[in-house]
């Protein structure tokens, strides 16, 4: 898997359970998910830790370092502009309220759209691509119909290039 394609997915992971249960303290929620997110994949490559054994993490590599950055961007990007990006969907989402859409959708629909509105660094229709292929992957294939319908009417209105970098 892709590195930015890892981010944008653990971005998503952060804004659904932000979206649920709202953090107090942002900075702290961001270090405790990145830890949780460490362990288990470490643990998996090391095999599973004996009852009782404490397993030390090794320090974080470039790569997992980098994964990060791009995610705590978008994530913190998200969560700034999060009210203009649900007007934005809310506008093409004929008949969907926010809250009846599936959580994860709708945090998929404001990472994808946030990265259209928001990052000239990245051609919208990445952006389109990686949130169609993230909805089939946690949420339905319906979920990633869905999500293409709404971002593809999101970047008809858009005044740049969707294939290249502006």
């Amino acid at each position: 898997m892709g590195q930015r394609r890892e981010a944008r997915e653990r971005a998503v992971q952060f804004l659904f359970q932000h979206d649920l249960n709202p953090p107090a303290m942002m900075d702290e929620a961001l270090d405790h998910f990145w830890e949780t997110q460490r362990a288990p994949a470490i643990a998996e490559e090391k095999g599973p830790a004996t009852w009782g054994q404490k397993t030390e993490l090794p320090p974080i590599s470039a790569e997992e370092a980098s994964t990060r950055l791009f995610a705590d961007r978008l994530i913190r990007g998200v969560l700034e502009n999060r009210d203009a990006l649900d007007v934005r969907i809310k506008e093409h989402a004929a008949n969907w309220d926010m809250h009846r859409m599936a959580v994860v959708d709708r945090n998929i629909l404001r990472l994808a759209v946030y990265e259209m509105l928001y990052r000239d660094d990245i051609p919208p229709v990445v952006s389109i691509n990686e949130a169609v292929d993230i909805a089939k992957k946690f949420s339905t294939q319906d979920s990633g119909k869905f999500v293409n319908g709404i971002l593809d009417k999101i970047k008809g209105e858009l005044m740049r290039p969707a294939r290249i970098v502006k």
